[in-house]
């Protein structure tokens, strides 16, 4: 009789540190929000959250264009398993397809997602270096 809510919230305040490994229980039960949030506050395997913005960018657009950016930005800190540039590549891909879908005028969203995905693969790291790579983006900050 417990609402799946507070069961994920209390599982979520058990794991210090590791909230991001509920992300797609957030995501199934709609909390489009708290998904994000987990996603951004600890890592989430990039891989999965590709695919939450390939799903959603059409429906769930502001939360497609995070949870892409969110990938990049776990790609570009090393984490997930055998990743590749498709993956890469998907990610930027989804974030842009999103911020289309968000309604603002095509032009000043693209600007704004290129921007955000520069920053959000910024900084000295090999594996940031090597999502730039992929990008096509600048390889020094």
């Amino acid at each position: 009789m417990i609402a799946p809510e507070r069961i994920l919230g209390d599982l979520i305040a058990s794991t210090p540190g590791q909230e991001g490994k509920w992300f797609a229980a957030a995501k199934t039960l709609k909390q489009y929000d708290l998904a994000l949030a987990l996603a951004q506050r600890s890592a989430v395997d990039p891989k999965t959250l590709v695919r939450a913005a390939r799903d959603h960018h059409k429906t769930q657009p502001a939360f497609a264009l995070g949870v892409a950016l969110a990938a990049l930005q776990w790609m570009a800190r090393g984490a997930g398993y055998e990743i590749t540039s498709a993956e890469v590549s998907a990610a930027r891909d989804h974030a842009l397809a999103a911020g289309q879908n968000m309604g603002q005028g095509e032009q000043w969203i693209g600007e704004s997602v290129t921007e955000r995905i520069a920053q959000c693969v910024a900084g000295p790291a090999p594996a940031a270096r090597w999502v730039r790579q992929c990008l096509g983006l600048p390889l020094t900050d």
